[in-house]
C-alpha cells in the first residue's frame, strides 16, 4: 500500500488543527441551533486517536448535533421582547422624574425663607383721607380695609369665594389633585388657559409670600407655603386671612376694602349679588372692576351666583333674582375731582408725621357733598359750552370765611390731566385784583362815593381802555369797581402807589410776586386760585386774615394723635370799617354790575368779576358770610377763549355750586357798617356756618401785621406757593 502511493505521485502530509476539522464540515438546516440557544456541549469522553496508517483510509466524523429544542413564533419573541423593555424604561425614566422632581422642589425650597421663621406679613401702610364728616374721599398706598371676623360677615359672602375658586376647600389639604387634573383638562379641551387649577391656601401664600410671575418655581414655592399655611391655621383662619388680602382692583386689598370702594358700604351689608360680583373680582380685578367694566362685572357675577345655586349655597330662585337685578358699583361723591387734593396731602405727610410706619387716617376740611357739587358744576358747564367759548379747562376754591376749604376742584378730569390748576396754576386775575387797589385807596382815605374820572389815558405809549372801550366821565369809586372800568383803576393805582398796592394784596394773602407797576391795577401779576380767594376771605369775616387750609388732624387707625393743625391769634388786616365799605362796594358789582347773574334768593353776597388780556383767563371771586368761592375757566395753554368773560362762565358755575351750598342754612349778613356800626367778629361768623366740623379742628388763622402794611409775614417773591402757601394749605406749618 506504501508503495501504491509512492508510485501514485508522492506522499501526502497530514494535516491538524481547526482547518483540518473543518475543510469536509457541512451544515444543513437541520442542524442548525435556534437563536438563543446555548451550544451543544462537547463530550466529556476523549476521541480515539487515529492511526497514522488509517488516516486516509477513515472518513472524517461529522460533530454529533444536539436534539432541537421547540422554537418560539416570530410574533411572541418580539412581544415579550417589547414588554420588557418598556417596562425597564419605563422604571427608569420614572426613577430619574422622581429625582428631578425632588431636585426642583428641593431647589424651590432653599429660595424661600425658612418655614419655621414665616410670620403673616403686617399690612402695607394706607393713608384714608376722610372728609368733614369722617366719610371717605380717598385712600393712598394699597387700599387695605380693616380686617373684618369670618363671623361678622353674612355667610354667604365667603361661599361664593368657595363657590367659584375653590368648591372642595373644606376637603383638601392645600393643594387640590382633583381640582389640579379638572383644570388641566379643561385647558386642553380649550386649548389654552380656561381653568386654574390653585386652591383658596395657594392664593392666600401668593398674595402672602410672593410675586405675581408665572413661573414654575413660584407654583412649586406656592404649593410648599399652602402645606406649611395648612399646618400652621384652621381652615377657618386661612379663609378670613384670605378675605382680608386678596386683591379686589382699584388698588382695594380685602372684602372690607372692596366693598366700600365699589358699594359705598361696609362688607358686612352687601347683598348677595354683590358678594357674588366680589368673588368674580379675583380671577381678574383690573379686568372686571365693576367701576370700570360694569357690564364684565355683572356677567361675572352670574357665572358666580350660577356655581353657587350648584353648590347648593343659594337656592335657584335667589341666583335668578340676584341676575335680574344686577349690582350696580356707586361713585362716592367727588370721587374724581376729590383726588387733587389727596395728591396735594400726600406731597406733605412726611413732612407732617414723617416716614409712615402704620396705617393712618387724615381729616380734613373737605365737605363731600359740596364737593360733589362743584365737580358737577364745572363738568357741566364745560360740557355744554367749551366749545363754543374754546374754553379748556376750570377749576372752584370754596372756603369758609375762616379758610377752611371745603370744596376744591383741580381739573375738568383727573384722569386726562393731574395738574391742580387750583393751587398749582398761576394766571392773570385780571380785574379780579381791582379789590386791592380800591382797599389801599379806602386806606389812605378815599370812599366808596369819591369821584374819580373814566377818559382815555396814556401813560408813555401804554393806553387801557375799558371792556366795552365806552367811558362815563365822573364816577363813584363804587361805580367804577362794578363797572370794571380800567381807567379808574389805573388812575387810583397811580395815586395810592403801586408798591401799596402789592403790600395791601399781600397783606391779605396772596403770596405769589407781584411787580409794582401802573398796570398791577389791572392785575397783570400772575396768582393762583387758592392764593385769591383766601385773600377774599377777610372781606367776607370782617377783616381778619385767615390762612386756608385743608388738614386738620392725623392719627393711626387704633386713635392716636400724630399731627393736629395748631391755631394761631388771629390778625385784623382790615379795619372793620374798612372791610364794611368794601363789602358795600362789591355787593353792587352783583347788583348792576358786572356779575349780575350771581343770585343766591335771601342771601347777601358781594363779589368781582376778572378777565385778563385777550379773554385767556376768566374769574369770578364771590362770597357771602358761609362761603368764599372762586372759578377760573381758560386753556393750559394759555391761548385766548372766543371771549369767555368773569360775568359768564365763571359767574354761571359760581351761581350754580352756591345756590347748592346754601340750601337750608340760617342767613346770615356780611360784615358791614350798618345797624350797631360794628362789624361782627370771625367767631360770630363762623358760628353761623352749618357744616359740622372735624373732631379737635381749629380755625387757626395766621398772624399778619396790622392794616397799614407794617411788618407783613407774608413772604414775597422768593417763597411763592412752592414753599410757604402749599405747605400751609395741606398742613405744614412754618
Amino acid at each position: 500500500m506504501a508503495r501504491g502511493r509512492k508510485q501514485g505521485g508522492g506522499r501526502k502530509e497530514p494535516r491538524f488543527g481547526l482547518a483540518a476539522a473543518m475543510a469536509d464540515l457541512r451544515l444543513d438546516p437541520k442542524d442548525r441551533i435556534p437563536a438563543g440557544e446555548d451550544a451543544p456541549k462537547k463530550s466529556a469522553a476523549k476521541k480515539k486517536p487515529v492511526e497514522p496508517d488509517d488516516e486516509d483510509d477513515v472518513p472524517a466524523r461529522e460533530p454529533k448535533a444536539a436534539p432541537p429544542k421547540p422554537k418560539p413564533s416570530r410574533g411572541q419573541s418580539r412581544w415579550g421582547l417589547s414588554i420588557g423593555r418598556m417596562a425597564y424604561w419605563a422604571l427608569v425614566c420614572g426613577l430619574w422624574g422622581v429625582i428631578a422632581l425632588v431636585g426642583v422642589v428641593v431647589w424651590a425650597g432653599a429660595h424661600l425663607p425658612p418655614i419655621q421663621s414665616l410670620e403673616i406679613p403686617k399690612r402695607p401702610p394706607t393713608i384714608d383721607i376722610v372728609g368733614v364728616d369722617g366719610t371717605m374721599l380717598a385712600q393712598r398706598g394699597e387700599m387695605a380695609g380693616a380686617n373684618v371676623a369670618l363671623k361678622d360677615l353674612p355667610p354667604y359672602l365667603p361661599k361664593a369665594f368657595i363657590a367659584i375658586e375653590d368648591r372642595r376647600f373644606y376637603q383638601h389639604w392645600g393643594i387640590d389633585p382633583i381640582g389640579i387634573a379638572r383644570a388641566l383638562v379643561a385647558n386642553i379641551l380649550h386649548r389654552g388657559v380656561s381653568q386654574g387649577g390653585s386652591t383658596l391656601t395657594q392664593q392666600l401664600a401668593k398674595n402672602l409670600f410672593l410675586t405675581q410671575e408665572r413661573t414654575l418655581a413660584r407654583k412649586l414655592q406656592e404649593a410648599e407655603l399652602a402645606l406649611w399655611l395648612e399646618r400652621k391655621y384652621s381652615k377657618r383662619e386661612i379663609l378670613e386671612l384670605y378675605l382680608n388680602r386678596v386683591y379686589f382692583g382699584s388698588g382695594a386689598y380685602g372684602v372690607e376694602a372692596a366693598a366700600q370702594r365699589y358699594f359705598g358700604k361696609s362688607a358686612k351689608q352687601v347683598t348677595i349679588g354683590e358678594a357674588a360680583m366680589l368673588a368674580g373680582l379675583v380671577k381678574s380685578p383690573s379686568r372686571l372692576a365693576p367701576n370700570r367694566n360694569p357690564e364684565g362685572a355683572a356677567k361675572r357675577a352670574q357665572t358666580v351666583l350660577a356655581a353657587m345655586a350648584d353648590a347648593k349655597f343659594i337656592t335657584e330662585a335667589q341666583a335668578q333674582a340676584q341676575i335680574a337685578h344686577p349690582s350696580v358699583a356707586v361713585k362716592p361723591a367727588g370721587a374724581g375731582t376729590v383726588t387733587y387734593v389727596a395728591d396735594g396731602i400726600g406731597e406733605v405727610l412726611d413732612a407732617l408725621v414723617g416716614q409712615l410706619e402704620q396705617s393712618i387716617v387724615v381729616e380734613t376740611t373737605i365737605d363731600p357733598k359740596l364737593q360733589a357739587v362743584a365737580e358737577a358744576a364745572v363738568i357741566d358747564e364745560l360740557a355744554a359750552k367749551s366749545v363754543k367759548f374754546n374754553v379748556s379747562q376750570g377749576a372752584l376754591v370754596a372756603m369758609t370765611p375762616d379758610g377752611a376749604v371745603r370744596a376744591m376742584v383741580g381739573g375738568r378730569n383727573y384722569a386726562d390731566s393731574q395738574f391742580n390748576r387750583a393751587v398749582t396754576a398761576k394766571r392773570q386775575p385780571g380785574s379780579a385784583f381791582k379789590p386791592f387797589v380800591y382797599l389801599t385807596a379806602i386806606e389812605q382815605g378815599l370812599t366808596p362815593d369819591t369821584v374819580r374820572q373814566d377818559a382815555p389815558l396814556d401813560l408813555k405809549g401804554w393806553k387801557p381802555e375799558n371792556y366795552s372801550r365806552e367811558y362815563f366821565g365822573p364816577v363813584t369809586l363804587t361805580q367804577a369797581l362794578a363797572m370794571s372800568l380800567n381807567t379808574v383803576a389805573v388812575r387810583v393805582g397811580l395815586e395810592v402807589g403801586p408798591k401799596n398796592v402789592v403790600r395791601t394784596a399781600h397783606r391779605l394773602g396772596i403770596a405769589s410776586k407781584l411787580d409794582p407797576n401802573p398796570s398791577i391795577a389791572l392785575g397783570t401779576s400772575e396768582v393762583s386760585m387758592i392764593e385769591l380767594v383766601g385773600a377774599y376771605a377777610p372781606f367776607a369775616n370782617g377783616g381778619v386774615g385767615v390762612s386756608p387750609h385743608v388738614v386738620t388732624r392725623i392719627k393711626t387707625l387704633d386713635g392716636k394723635l400724630l399731627y393736629m393743625r395748631q391755631s394761631e391769634p388771629p390778625a385784623q388786616v382790615i379795619e372793620p370799617r374798612n372791610a364794611a365799605m368794601m363789602n358795600q362796594m362789591m355787593q353792587e358789582t352783583l347788583i348792576s354790575g358786572t356779575a349780575k347773574k350771581a343770585e343766591i334768593p335771601g342771601w347777601v353776597a358781594a363779589g368781582k368779576t376778572g378777565t385778563s388780556q385777550d379773554f385767556r383767563d376768566a374769574w369770578f371771586i364771590g362770597y357771602t358770610a358761609r362761603l368764599v368761592t372762586g372759578v377760573w375757566l381758560g386753556n393750559d395753554d394759555n391761548s385766548p377763549t372766543k371771549k369767555a368773560t368773569g360775568g359768564g362762565l365763571p359767574v354761571e358755575v359760581w351761581t350754580r355750586f352756591m345756590r347748592a351750598a346754601h340750601q337750608g342754612v340760617p342767613v346770615a349778613a356780611l360784615p358791614n357798617a350798618q345797624g350797631s356800626g360794628l362789624a361782627p367778629t370771625l367767631a360770630q361768623i363762623t358760628s353761623q356756618i352749618s357744616a359740622p366740623s372735624a373732631p379737635g379742628a381749629n380755625a387757626a388763622t395766621t398772624a399778619r401785621a396790622a392794616p397799614s402794611g407794617r411788618g407783613t409775614t407774608r413772604p414775597e417773591a422768593a417763597a411763592g406757593l412752592d414753599g410757604w402757601l402749599v405747605d400751609r394749605l395741606f398742613g405744614g406749618q412754618r
